[in-house]
């Protein structure tokens, strides 16, 4: 089934079905990781929200989530900026931080922000996103637990969106040729 957003179709690409497989794995394995810590989970608005949301569903440890909106994308490509119009309100001191994104292609956004949450003096800071695009990987990035690495094709659907729309669907799409 193929899916028009704005002025663009879009193709099936990963199922509900492995979107959802996927992410229990990446939850049981952080689960392990954080036996016996109480990890923050910091949610990127507004891709990750239904990812994030899945993934702390399935997180069996004690733990919290709150979430930060950083924007860095208009239309189908990055703006080169990132602008912070949510913040956080926690205290992180001595706090280990899983920041959850729902992809991470240039690195730019992350990049931007982690200087400003390792001034917070967390415990721990690791990465965790459901898509990775290896090949536009432009700022040096170590993520930690990764979904599904992609080719560099745009993509829509599980919280991702082209210009506001398609967020919703529950598998991903990816532009047609």
């Amino acid at each position: 089934m193929k899916v028009t957003v704005h002025d663009k179709t879009f193709v099936p690409y990963l199922s509900s079905i492995e979107i959802q497989d996927r992410i229990a794995i990446l939850a049981k394995q952080i689960s392990q990781d954080y036996e016996g810590k109480q990890p923050l989970f910091i949610g990127i608005l507004n891709g990750s929200f239904i990812f994030a949301a899945d993934l702390f569903k399935q997180i069996s440890i004690p733990s919290s989530i709150s979430f930060i909106k950083l924007v860095s994308y208009k239309g189908t490509s990055s703006t080169g900026t990132v602008i912070t119009s949510i913040g956080l309100e926690e205290n992180l001191t001595d706090k280990d931080i899983i920041i959850v994104e729902d992809i991470v292609d240039t690195g730019k956004t992350l990049t931007e922000f982690l200087p400003s949450l390792s001034k917070q003096n967390p415990a721990s800071i690791k990465i965790c996103t459901l898509l990775q695009k290896p090949e536009a990987l432009q700022y040096p990035l170590d993520v930690d637990y990764v979904g599904f690495s992609i080719p560099n094709k745009f993509v829509v659907g599980y919280g991702l969106d082209y210009d506001g729309l398609g967020r919703n669907y529950s598998e991903i799409f990816q532009i047609g040729e």
